[in-house]
């Protein structure tokens, strides 16, 4: 979850803030007072400085609703630890709302500690389709989608126009073009966030899925990760470190520490989240003016992002339900979207803004990351998604770091979420 990075973090990332709020009318457990006052905002570090200015706009029309803002660490983990203990108290918690990675929406909802919401209170058909799909759990909406994000393979134009090249569409033109080109300008092939934490569960879902496989089959469902395009996706993977197209400092990186890899002229290819474009543009960059971002490569052609990218959701426990379900239309809106994007540099989920002429002008990937969204997909969805995640990084960094043989790393991975499945 990121509101710096997403996907994803982030980033990737990929994180923000939010509310939600429980459908008119409908009784919440744990309620104390009425429909409408003063709300509190959960939200990972707003490391962009953007949201002061939104919440404070919103307060200056209604003085008697004011909204607090509640800045966690911006680290994924520490803000979901944080988040479960208030939503866990015994005495009501306060966070009346709270700014959840996609990935949570799940296990938030089947806890029960989110509330289901009313469709027809957010203007959902003007949103990107697969950014919904994030926001539901069993068929209903238990949060409102407020940041997306997507993967991209950010390169150096000018480093493939002086080669003849164009950027790579496949794994195999990415991982030539890293083993062969880089090195003839003294770079390093391809990075991506390696580290065992929930960037590389990001990293290898989509080696899975860019080869036509998948984790888990549905909500939660059947493991389906030992497969032939699940060993492919890993083996592409390992085998860019044992053949050194990419460096065995990656497997350290997370979304901050590769976007400064790039960012310094240290690297051909990286994928990230669309946020390192602002860095990778600003003062100090040594790229500034010589790099661009297209859709991830795949086995055979153009490959698949994994789907970052936060939602507004609403505590079971909100003090002011109706409230929270305003600030969530307010946040969601056309207006304030732009300036998510404008003011904040993170991806807004309105389809309408991503074909803006003066919006593409000033955010040239706003077309490679519409692309990337509408072919994304969701992260392995289950209640108990964590455990997943945690399963995932530990396997699957032992295969990266030479440890295990990629097939191994499937059926051990395989091994580990049956155990999950089990416990639930």
């Amino acid at each position: 979850m990121r509101w710096t990075r997403a996907a994803g973090r982030g980033l990737l990332v990929a994180a923000l803030l939010l509310v939600a709020a429980v459908a008119s009318g409908v009784p919440g457990e744990g309620r104390r007072e009425g429909g409408r006052g003063p709300v509190t905002l959960a939200t990972a570090g707003d490391l962009t400085g953007y949201l002061g200015p939104l919440l404070e706009d919103w307060n200056r029309r209604r003085p008697a609703e004011r909204v607090t803002l509640v800045e966690l660490p911006d680290s994924a983990d520490e803000t979901r630890a944080q988040m479960i203990t208030d939503l866990r108290s015994g005495d009501g918690g306060r966070f009346d709302v709270l700014n959840i990675d996609v990935a949570w929406t799940s296990e938030f909802a089947a806890a029960g500690w989110i509330a289901p919401l009313e469709r027809r209170r957010f203007a959902l058909e003007g949103f990107l389709p697969p950014v919904v799909d994030t926001a539901t759990y069993e068929g209903r909406l238990y949060a409102v989608p407020y940041v997306t994000n997507a993967g991209m393979l950010f390169y150096r134009a000018d480093v493939l126009r002086a080669e003849g090249e164009r950027p790579p569409r496949t794994w195999a033109e990415l991982a030539r073009q890293a083993r062969t080109l880089a090195p003839r300008h003294g770079l390093e092939g391809y990075a991506g966030q390696f580290l065992p934490y929930e960037g590389l569960t990001v990293n290898a879902t989509e080696a899975v899925y860019s080869a036509g496989g998948a984790v888990l089959d549905g909500e939660g469902g059947r493991v389906a990760v030992d497969s032939p395009a699940a060993r492919a996706g890993v083996a592409f993977l390992a085998g860019g470190v044992r053949e050194g197209w990419i460096p065995r400092e990656a497997l350290t990186y997370t979304e901050e520490e590769s976007r400064r890899a790039f960012q310094d002229g240290g690297l051909l290819f990286l994928r990230n989240w669309p946020y390192a474009w602002a860095g990778a543009s600003g003062p100090g960059s040594k790229v500034a003016g010589r790099f661009g971002a297209v859709p991830l490569p795949g086995r055979d052609g153009p490959g698949t992002s994994v789907l970052g990218g936060s939602n507004l959701a609403v505590s079971q426990r909100a003090r002011h339900a109706e409230t929270a379900a305003d600030l969530i239309a307010y946040l969601t809106s056309d207006a304030v979207q732009r300036r998510v994007l404008t003011e904040g540099a993170l991806p807004p989920v309105r389809a309408a803004l991503y074909r803006d002429a003066a919006l593409v002008e000033r955010f040239p990937y706003l077309p490679a990351l519409r692309e990337s969204v509408l072919a994304a997909r969701p992260r392995p969805e289950s209640p108990r998604y964590q455990q997943v995640s945690l399963a995932v990084q530990a396997v699957l960094h032992d295969a990266l770091a030479q440890r295990m043989t990629p097939g191994a790393a499937v059926r051990r991975l395989a091994a580990e979420l049956d155990a999950v499945a089990r416990r639930g």
